[in-house]
């Protein structure tokens, strides 16, 4: 089995930062449901936009920083 590897993403754009801890907590919060068993986001920097889709079917989108 392999070791575990600790990772760290920042997205960086302009004169702004996000990490991917930032993204999730800030999909979650935005979407203000629970039982997530699902969640992709898609960063668009060019649009200042972060799309999600829960659970493969629940979508919305929020601001970056």
């Amino acid at each position: 089995m392999a070791a575990k590897v600790n990772t760290k993403i920042e997205l960086q754009f302009g004169d702004k930062a996000i990490t991917e801890d930032q993204l999730v907590a800030t999909a979650k919060k935005v979407y203000g449901g629970k039982d997530i068993k699902n969640l992709d986001i898609y960063v668009k920097p060019e649009e200042g936009k972060a799309y999600y889709v829960v659970n493969n079917d629940a979508t919305g989108s929020f601001d970056l920083v």
